[in-house]
Order: C-alpha cells, then structure tokens, then sequence
C-alpha cells in the first residue's frame, strides 16, 4: 500500500470509530427496493462489491421514515422491523469487510413527485414551481413529532441490524432541509421564524436518536452550504447550523448544496477556481473549518487523485466523498490507495442527441442502471454505447415507475 498518500490516513471520530481512510461512497439512489419499499437482497451483493472496493464508510441510497412519503420510485423504507433478516444482511454485506455502512435517512417533505405522492406536506404550504409535484399542506405540530418520532424509530431499527450509523439528509430541497429555509418554513410557532426554530427540527431528531442509541453509534448530517435561492437558507445560516450541530456532538459532517429547483450539487458551480480544484464546496468548507471542530467531507466534483489529495493536505477537508467514480469503477478507491496519479474515468454522459443530452433524468437513469448490473454481480458500462443502450436507459426507467403505480392502485 501507498503509505504516503494522505487517503491512505486513518481518521478517529468522537465516536470512536477508526475509519480506515479517507475516502467515502457518499449517497446514490439505488432504486432496487420493492415497489411498497421493502428491501431487497440486491441489496447485499451491491455492498458487499463496494466494500471489497476499498472506502472506509459507505453512505447507502435515502431511507425512508415514512413509506408513503418518497423521493424516487423503489426507495427503500424502514418503518419497523419485518425487513430485519435482509437489513442484517446488508449491513454485514459491509461490516464483515471492515468497512462502515451508514443509512441515509430522509423525509422528502413537498419534493415527492406526483406520480408516488398525491398528499405532500411540508413545514408550510409553499408549492414548487413545477408541476412535477403537487402542492402541499402545511404540516401540524402533531405531525412534525410523529415524523421525529419515525426517524428515531428508523435509526434504531438500522443499529438494531447492524448498520454502524446513520446519516441524517437535511440538504437538497428536503424535508428537514424545507424547515431550515426562511423561503420554505414560514411558520409562526416554535418550528419556524428565528433560525433558532427552524432548526429545531433537525436537533430534535439528532436528540432523539443520540438518546436512543448512544455515543458510540456514528451519527452524520448532510448539510446544504446554501440552497442558492433568494429569500432561502444562506451560507451564514448554514454556518450557524453547523456549529451547533458540533456543539450536539455530531461525528461527521458532509457538505453539499442546492435543491431541486436550483440543483448546484448536480451540475456544479463554473468559477475557474471551482473547476481547477475540483470540489464544488471547497470554498465554503475552508471557512467552515475555522468554525467547527467536526470532521468534514466535501462531496460533488472529485475526479483526480492530486486533486483529492489537495484537499486534505489543506485541512480544509478529512474525507472526500465521491459517489459515480463508485458506479463505474467499484474498485476506485483500492486504486487511489495502492497507486498514484488516479483519475476517475466519470464524464458526463453524451449521447449526440441534444434534447436527450440535456434531460437531467438521463444521466440518473443511467447510473442507476450500472448500480443495478453491479447488484447483479456484473460488471459496471462506463459510458452509453449507441441508440439501443440510451433506449434501455429510458425503458428501465419507466419500468420503475409502473412498478411503483401498479403498487399504488
């Protein structure tokens, strides 16, 4: 092994867990649950290859607290236990190999697509500007602590199966998300109005299962730099969010940003400084660093080693987060810690058609189909080969759905 390479580093949380190294899968949808998001045991192979592959912590897909709420057709959820000899295989998929598996906890709140979700809710009854979804009603205090309920109840669940931690997705235009933005939540109780409220929700949850499951069990946030919208949650505020999730005793903090209407983390930000270092957020995170004491992970961007490697020497970062690099190439990250000067091969995925080209559901129901060929035990494509692949591309995509539809009526 290449010993100089900072990757290779072991890194303590407050936890006191030892992460091997520096390198994480961050979250990718798998899409491989049943239709009423029961888990399946495609679930198990798919780990299992990317713990062989050499991450020290594997962020899985969303996990959903409350099956009628979803993000994406055939998401998983976690409501109680009937799932519990399969979610204990999953987790082992990648404990067994040394390596941290840590769930992905979601509500999606108003951003569930009409097509899985015909009653949103939302911390305020502000609908998207899109069709795609229908507008949503305005959650009531009962609610708001049934839903902080169902993620303690998921969390415990998880660590009942296994799995060494959670990850808490308060970013990308979801539910916990909405409560933080002043655009989103403008409630007049004490779950909105001062950023002191609207965080309140998050900390309840982090509360709930930090009470519920102990030090020792590894809790993540994902959090929104910004959500890049006028009159929403601002890179100040997100700051202070961070910092008092620190003093809470957090153990991992991944950065990202943006939401459905204004999705940065998908297509990146276009400062020249942003391009040549990769990392969308390595700005923001450099001045988060000076705030808090929380490791940090900085997903969206990475592509070359010296560039990972960068990042870290800095200290503006202690892990890097990468998530298609994964898809393409599982075994990514036994290559950047055995050899040097890796690059991954990931580009984005062109197919000459420019209307095809320009739909951001194409790049997603690709990479969802190479997840699929992996759960598969097959190897991964690394880029669309003609008109028959980018045919497959859209049907699978649309088998997906009719699935979920034929569940639902």
């Amino acid at each position: 092994m290449t010993s100089q390479t900072p990757l290779a580093q072991d890194l303590k949380l407050r936890s006191g867990t030892v992460l091997k190294n520096r390198i994480c899968k961050s979250s990718m949808n798998e899409a491989l649950a049943e239709a009423d998001g029961s888990v399946t045991s495609a679930f198990r192979t798919l780990y299992a290859t990317w713990a062989a592959g050499g991450c020290s912590v594997l962020v899985t897909g969303n996990v959903m607290v409350d099956k009628r709420h979803a993000n994406e057709p055939l998401a998983v959820a976690v409501e109680d236990e009937k799932d519990m000899f399969l979610l204990e295989q999953w987790a082992k998929s990648a404990t067994a190999q040394g390596v941290e598996i840590w769930p992905q906890l979601n509500h999606p709140g108003k951003q569930s697509p009409k097509f899985l979700n015909d009653a949103p809710v939302a911390p305020s009854a502000i609908p998207l500007a899109s069709d795609m979804f229908i507008p949503p009603r305005e959650l009531t205090e009962e609610e708001i602590l049934d839903i902080i309920a169902r993620f303690i109840k998921t969390a415990e669940v998880l660590g009942k199966a296994g799995f060494t931690g959670i990850q808490l997705h308060a970013a990308h235009g979801y539910l916990i998300s909405q409560f933080l933005s002043p655009k989103h939540n403008q409630r007049q109780d004490q779950w909105g109005g001062s950023l002191e409220n609207r965080m309140r929700f998050i900390t309840e949850i982090y509360k709930g299962i930090r009470k519920s499951l102990g030090k020792k069990f590894n809790i993540s946030v994902k959090l929104n730099s910004s959500d890049f919208q006028k009159g929403g949650f601002t890179e100040e505020e997100s700051i202070e969010v961070a910092k008092v999730l620190d003093g809470l005793g957090i153990d991992l903090l991944e950065i990202s940003g943006g939401s459905w209407e204004n999705p940065v983390n998908r297509r990146g930000e276009q400062k020249a400084s942003t391009k040549a270092r990769e990392a969308y957020f390595l700005d923001y995170a450099e001045k988060l660093r000076k705030e808090i004491k929380v490791p940090l992970m900085v997903t969206g961007g990475f592509r070359s080693q010296s560039s990972m490697e960068e990042a870290l020497e800095s200290g503006a970062i202690d892990v890097v987060g990468m998530a298609r690099p994964f898809v393409v190439e599982p075994d990514f990250a036994n290559k950047l810690l055995t050899t040097s000067n890796n690059v991954s091969p990931v580009k984005p995925i062109t197919t000459g058609i420019k209307k095809v080209d320009a739909m951001a559901i194409m790049e997603i129901s690709w990479y969802t189909n190479q997840i699929h060929r992996i759960s598969q035990g097959r190897k991964p494509a690394t880029k669309v080969r003609g008109l028959l692949s980018v045919i497959n591309v859209f049907y699978q995509f649309w088998r997906r759905g009719q699935k979920v539809k034929k569940v639902r009526a």
